[in-house]
């Protein structure tokens, strides 16, 4: 079986979506490139998460067509292939229609950046992109755009969810996990009134020391 440690990597981290509350019933998925072959894995079409195995992932090239696997990979395939085949740094892609963020996004409105955790992880506001049909490349093609400039790693589309990018497949979970914490916040924020701002600089200074500074 191709890409055995990775395969089993992708399942056991689509277990953290639906516990993060980020998905319902079989909406999102994730993949993640592996550096040496460049083959992606990625989540089967249609399959409901606590059914997600090793076995069942889906192996891919970098332009979608299937190497290995018995099912359909996600419909969103084409998308996350595009986006590792014009971000090279990038190693794991996660989309998710988790309800904060999402909010944001059907009003084509970007997250800002006002909670020092956001500072930490985004770097700024979460941008948000325009609006393209699920299927083909389009959607990587609005991710890539809206990211391009932007220390964020992920970013919204118009009326449809979160896009989140890593070096790695739990990388990418992560942001998406942030994505929605901070989303909630700004939310709950805008309901009680004009949320306060942090100047620029001082963003500079989080972002700077939670990258380069914090943990072990």
């Amino acid at each position: 079986m191709k890409l055995e440690h990775l395969r089993a990597t992708v399942a056991e981290l689509h277990a953290e979506l639906p516990r993060n509350h980020l998905v319902a019933w079989t909406s999102g998925n994730l993949s993640a490139r592996d550096p040496e072959t460049g083959l992606v894995v990625i989540k089967p079409s249609g399959i409901k998460f606590p059914d997600l195995r090793p076995e069942n992932m889906v192996v891919v090239d970098l332009d979608g067509e299937v190497i290995e696997g018995d099912y359909k990979p996600s419909s969103d395939t084409a998308s996350h292939c595009y986006v590792y085949r014009h971000m090279p740094h990038v190693n794991g892609v996660v989309h998710t229609h988790s309800r904060y963020a999402t909010a944001f996004a059907v009003v084509g409105r970007e997250i800002p950046c006002i909670t020092t955790a956001m500072g930490d992880e985004f770097g700024g506001p979460i941008p948000c992109g325009g609006f393209a049909l699920i299927g083909g490349q389009e959607i990587g093609q609005v991710v890539v755009e809206t990211l391009k400039g932007s220390r964020s790693p992920s970013c919204l589309l118009q009326s449809h969810g979160v896009f989140a990018v890593g070096p790695s497949a739990e990388a990418a979970v992560k942001a998406a996990i942030m994505t929605e914490d901070n989303a909630a916040i700004v939310w709950t924020a805008l309901q009680i009134g004009t949320p306060l701002t942090i100047a620029p600089d001082q963003i500079d200074r989080l972002y700077e020391r939670y990258q380069n500074v914090y943990g072990q």
